[in-house]
């Protein structure tokens, strides 16, 4: 079965302050992107992907008519050992919510609050 899903939008409030957060505890370089026509105020900065590769990608977006909170949606970000990026999360402006714990055969997850008020997670298999 082909995975389903294809992008992930997480919103922002602070775009520079957010871009600063998940560089520090992923260890990326966000991209610039450009946004498409017709959407107004949107500002965006992309994960890095692979082109072609078997993984999906997303951004930080920024725009008048959508806020950012906590007890929506949460993204999961692949990790090799999740308490690495976990043990990031504070000193870069976030709160663990949830410490690594172990999910038996599926592996090890945590969860976190960003700068902008997103839960977010983090999984790995170690």
């Amino acid at each position: 079965m082909k995975n389903p899903f294809a992008w992930v939008e997480i919103y922002v409030s602070d775009m520079a302050r957010a871009q600063k957060f998940y560089e520090t505890i992923l260890n990326i370089t966000m991209i610039p992107m450009q946004t498409p026509g017709g959407f107004g105020d949107l500002e965006m900065l992309c994960f890095p992907w692979e082109e072609g590769g078997k993984n999906i990608s997303g951004a930080l977006c920024k725009m008048k008519d959508m806020s950012p909170g906590n007890g929506g949606t949460l993204v999961y970000f692949g990790c090799d050992d999740c308490s690495v990026e976990l043990s990031r999360v504070a000193q870069a402006g976030g709160t663990v919510l949830q410490e690594k714990m172990s999910l038996g055969e599926h592996g090890f997850c945590g969860i976190a609050l960003d700068t902008e008020g997103n839960s977010i997670g983090f999984h790995s298999m170690a």
